[in-house]
């Protein structure tokens, strides 16, 4: 349950950053930090960064550190397959190729 909870973290912390890039465009737009309905996106982020948090010291009371964390690199998969489909950002092989180490990675440090 507590891997199941880590992973959720991650993908909190994932769509935290996902809206963060939205607020942030969406003041650019506006020309303005004090847009509405960028302020709102902000706002939601924070929550879900304050929400994500509580869970990540939750998790930590029944995980060791290290053995948890490794699990947080998954949002640099995470993210930029988000940024892929809600912005249309697009990667070069050398960034593909990261993501895939990093996953390498991350499957070593859990199998340890």
């Amino acid at each position: 349950m507590a891997y199941l909870i880590a992973i959720l973290c991650v993908v909190g912390i994932a769509t935290g950053q996902i809206l963060f890039k939205l607020s942030a465009e969406g003041m650019h737009r506006a020309g303005n930090v004090f847009d509405k309905r960028s302020l709102i996106v902000l706002f939601f982020a924070l929550a879900l960064y304050g929400v994500t948090t509580l869970a990540w010291v939750w998790v930590l009371q029944k995980i060791e550190l290290g053995r948890a964390y490794p699990l947080m690199a998954l949002a640099f998969v995470l993210v930029p397959i988000g940024s892929y489909f809600i912005f249309a950002e697009r990667f070069n092989m050398y960034y593909i190729v990261g993501v895939a180490v990093i996953m390498l990675g991350i499957l070593l440090t859990i199998k340890a």
